[in-house]
């Protein structure tokens, strides 16, 4: 989802790995040659959006030793899958509340999808959330491995997710990505 980190997670992790880091609503910024997401949704449309977000993911996908942030509504297009499953995909799932709070902090100027509404930007952003997780978590259920952020707050002895930092978010990533891989190969033997 939106907002949950996956762009800073993603970054640590490939330097971790020695890997090369990509986000890829920055480049279909690149190639449609508009400076923000917001701005394609709001000069072309949301659809002109995805099918660039596709053609991004196509090429990412034949790549090799890179991390990839996709925006949070890649899932919702069957085809984008087949394109992340060359690799491995990881879901960073945050608490709507956390996502709400981290939104209405930093305003949602950058977010096309929460903008349109006025009103408190904490209550319009959990709703909108609510309502995008609502549509999109059964994709999200497909990632091949779930970080979820209240078991590692659980873990430190957090009650709130918003104080964990990238790093420990990425660590627990890669046991999450190493473990799947275990997994994976102990199935090929």
């Amino acid at each position: 989802m939106m907002g949950s980190g996956k762009t800073t997670v993603g970054k640590i992790i490939a330097e971790v790995l020695g890997y090369s880091f990509f986000d890829s609503d920055k480049l279909v910024e690149q190639s449609v040659g508009i400076p923000s997401v917001a701005e394609i949704f709001q000069v072309h449309s949301e659809a002109f959006f995805r099918d660039n977000e596709s053609e991004v993911l196509r090429d990412l996908s034949s790549m090799h030793r890179l991390i990839v942030a996709t925006g949070g509504g890649a899932v919702i297009r069957p085809i984008n899958w087949s394109y992340m499953r060359k690799g491995l995909t990881i879901w960073l799932d945050v608490p709507l509340d956390a996502l709400a709070r981290r939104i209405a902090a930093v305003g949602t100027a950058s977010r096309p999808l929460l903008h349109q509404e006025s009103g408190d930007p904490y209550a319009k952003a959990y709703a909108k959330l609510t309502a995008l997780f609502e549509q999109r978590m059964d994709s999200y259920a497909n990632a091949d491995a779930r970080v979820s952020l209240e078991n590692i707050a659980l873990k430190q002895g957090h009650n709130d997710v918003n104080v964990l930092t990238p790093s420990a978010i990425a660590i627990e990533a890669l046991l999450k990505m190493e473990s799947f891989l275990t997994e994976k190969a102990m199935v090929r033997n």
